[in-house]
């Protein structure tokens, strides 16, 4: 007989993981996701991708504002009796009486190969930080914060030219046949659960708007790496003539300019990094302007020589 599932995610890459559980056979007798939130000019209510998904499974669905200390929401789950509880990206903290109700646990799973990228933005950090080599972890939830017992994990490599937008469908797909590999393992007893080692753990904060800010006074591949893993937000922006500015679209360049000059070379539009370095700005959009190419910039605004961006 098929184990008995609880399923708790909110966002579009818990989605594979919902539908790939659904595939495989588990019971899923419960779909958790977070209420309606209002969206779009118009703030009309919209549904999660898991809702949506769940909805098209048919299967039963529940939208708790607060789950901690939800006396209805414990005797739903309690009566329900499930051999597991899966959790992909809830966002809600999972309070002790949930991890304490399935016999084999609440299992999380977690976009980075932990203990490195604890916390809630791992493919940002993973990009930002230039690695080259990410995975999915299914980990055991405990009380800390992705600090439970490792059941298994897949490593995935990190294309020179990845985005966070290109990166997590690929790590969701991998982790959502990580996710029934592992729950099989799991009722079989060939998975021996291994302790994190928290001298290696490293953490991948929730984004902030001004992580996308850009420091010139980086060098070149650095600030490339935090625009790849910085999509769609918060982007990698600076200023010019007092309005912010996205840049979309950059490659390193061989020029030399000082932190932040702009340098223009025909149609080409420079701005000089640190350590020596420099990029070329391939598209860029201006506060209150469409997104545009470099060239149709430069004829736009004609900067001037020595003029410099986060001014």
């Amino acid at each position: 007989m098929a184990c008995t599932l609880v399923f708790c995610g909110t966002p579009r890459f818990a989605v594979p993981t919902l539908e790939g559980l659904a595939t495989a056979g588990f019971r899923l007798q419960l779909v958790v996701t977070q209420p309606d939130r209002p969206k779009g000019r118009g703030l009309e209510l919209v549904a999660s991708p898991v809702k949506q998904s769940a909805l098209a499974l048919n299967l039963p669905v529940t939208q708790p504002e607060r789950i901690k200390n939800n006396e209805e929401f414990r005797q739903q789950l309690t009566a329900l009796k499930p051999d597991a509880i899966i959790v992909v990206g809830y966002g809600r903290i999972i309070p002790q009486w949930m991890l304490d109700l399935p016999r084999l646990g609440n299992i999380n799973l977690h976009a980075s190969l932990l203990p490195k990228y604890r916390g809630a933005a791992p493919i940002q950090w993973a990009l930002a930080n230039g690695e080259t080599v990410t995975g999915v972890t299914t980990m055991r939830i405990d009380a800390g914060l992705d600090t439970g017992d490792i059941l298994l994990q897949r490593e995935l490599a990190i294309g020179s030219d990845d985005t966070s937008e290109i990166l997590a469908p690929r790590l969701a797909s991998t982790g959502a046949d990580l996710m029934v590999e592992t729950l099989r393992g799991l009722e079989a007893g060939t998975i021996r659960p291994k302790p994190q080692d928290n001298a290696q753990a490293s953490l991948a904060p929730i984004l902030k708007k001004e992580d996308g800010l850009i420091d010139f006074s980086r060098a070149a591949n650095e600030i490339l790496n935090r625009l790849r893993g910085f999509q769609p937000w918060p982007g990698a922006y600076t200023s010019f003539r007092g309005k912010n500015l996205q840049i979309l679209k950059a490659q390193a360049a061989d020029e030399s300019a000082d932190p932040a000059q702009l340098k223009v070379l025909g149609d080409r539009l420079i701005a000089g990094c640190g350590q020596g370095t420099s990029l070329e700005l391939r598209e860029i959009q201006l506060e209150g302007k469409k997104r545009t190419t470099a060239r149709d910039f430069l004829h736009g605004y004609r900067p001037q020589p020595g003029e410099r961006l986060g001014s």
